[in-house]
């Protein structure tokens, strides 16, 4: 069985508190870090390691065995501590690097030290970048049921020229049934297509479905 990367998360704030216990939820093991113990006991029992510590420090987070995670989410306000976190992240060499920017100069500075993606955060964004950081085709994320959603996406290459039927996008039995919304093609929006509209190249869809499924169909 495939083992789910592991996630650091660096921030307790509203976006680093919702965005933790999403991936908690969704099966990861989970390490929350905040200078603030009252943040940190708050997490107890929605991560897997909630952990009181001064992430600004290179040594505390070896200890921590923070080098050892594959995802590392910088979610603080404070600009000089989040820049300084990122840095010490590619330091520790962690593979897939998210930070949250406050302003375009922030933004372009956290892309400047190397960090694979940057986002504006809101107080919902958490929770919608959880449930598409495994997904690079996946642009926006809006939860329906903890196990359902509609995902917007850009279609991956492997399915270019195939009718949504051939792509199992819709029409199918049981829970593998995903539905198509509407197709963006350029400058038109094609709304509820048939089963047989042709798949182009740069087209966008939005679709509603089982998250289980449509990760399946994007691997």
């Amino acid at each position: 069985m495939k083992i789910k990367p592991q996630v650091v998360v660096v921030g307790l704030g509203r976006f680093g508190k919702s965005f933790a216990s999403k991936m908690y939820n969704l099966g990861h093991d989970v390490m929350a870090i905040d200078i603030d113990p009252d943040k940190v006991q708050s997490m107890v029992g929605q991560v897997t390691y909630p952990v009181t510590t001064d992430a600004s420090s290179e040594l505390s987070l070896r200890e921590l065995g923070v080098q050892d995670f594959d995802v590392g989410v910088v979610a603080l306000a404070d600009v000089e501590v989040s820049i300084m976190v990122s840095v010490l992240f590619k330091t520790l060499n962690i593979n897939n690097i998210i930070a949250r920017a406050s302003s375009d100069l922030h933004k372009d500075t956290l892309i400047r030290l190397g960090c694979d993606r940057v986002v504006f955060a809101e107080d919902e964004m958490g929770e919608q970048l959880a449930n598409t950081i495994f997904s690079p085709n996946v642009t926006e994320y809006l939860e329906l049921t903890p196990n359902m959603g509609i995902s917007k996406l850009s279609i991956p290459k492997r399915i270019v020229g195939m009718s949504l039927l051939e792509a199992g996008f819709i029409n199918q039995p049981g829970n593998q049934k995903l539905t198509i919304i509407s197709i963006k093609r350029g400058d038109n929006i094609i709304l509820y297509p048939s089963n047989q509209e042709i798949l182009n190249e740069g087209d966008e869809i939005s679709i509603i479905g089982n998250n289980s499924n449509i990760n399946k169909l994007l691997i």
